[in-house]
């Protein structure tokens, strides 16, 4: 199984790549994880609708078919530690690739949104761009621990 994050936004900062690796190294073969980062949109005197079009598409281009598309979303489901391992778990038994996405600034295009399997939230706070990619490497990763009972998380 892959999981493939999708993330709106080209450049983070040193830290942030560097804590996206650290944590990357450490997933087992049989639960690949791969970052696909896609350009934002530029600003300009563009409408929201076609900057989220134009993101959209990009999304899409990078998302395997098949794969199960996950959105993260401010309004979406939030999940406790424990319960992103029960997710993560289901996800490797159905042994489909998930699609986990992170939308730029201006988030994800409401179809879109609506569109994917599921809707989960990182957090109820607002968090930047580069932290959020980091946020959801280290929690799948905290997930794949506790569910092959590795002693990195603690309760």
């Amino acid at each position: 199984m892959k999981l493939l994050v999708v993330a709106v936004g080209q450049r983070v900062p040193d830290w942030a790549q560097t804590a996206w690796d650290d944590y990357a190294k450490r997933f087992p073969p049989e639960l690949r994880l791969e970052l696909k980062a896609v350009k934002t949109e530029p600003r300009g005197s563009k409408t929201l609708e076609t900057l989220y079009a134009a993101e959209r598409e990009r999304i899409e281009a990078t998302i395997p078919r098949g794969a199960r598309i996950v959105a993260l979303d401010e309004r979406g489901t939030p999940l406790t530690t424990q319960a992103l391992a029960g997710k993560l778990k289901a996800w490797q038994l159905e042994a489909d690739d998930v699609a986990l996405v992170i939308g730029g600034p201006d988030g994800l295009d409401p179809a879109f949104r609506q569109a994917a399997h599921e809707r989960i939230r990182l957090s109820d706070l607002t968090l930047p761009h580069a932290f959020a990619r980091v946020l959801l490497v280290e929690q799948l990763y905290r997930a794949w621990s506790i569910n092959a009972n590795h002693p990195y998380h603690r309760e």
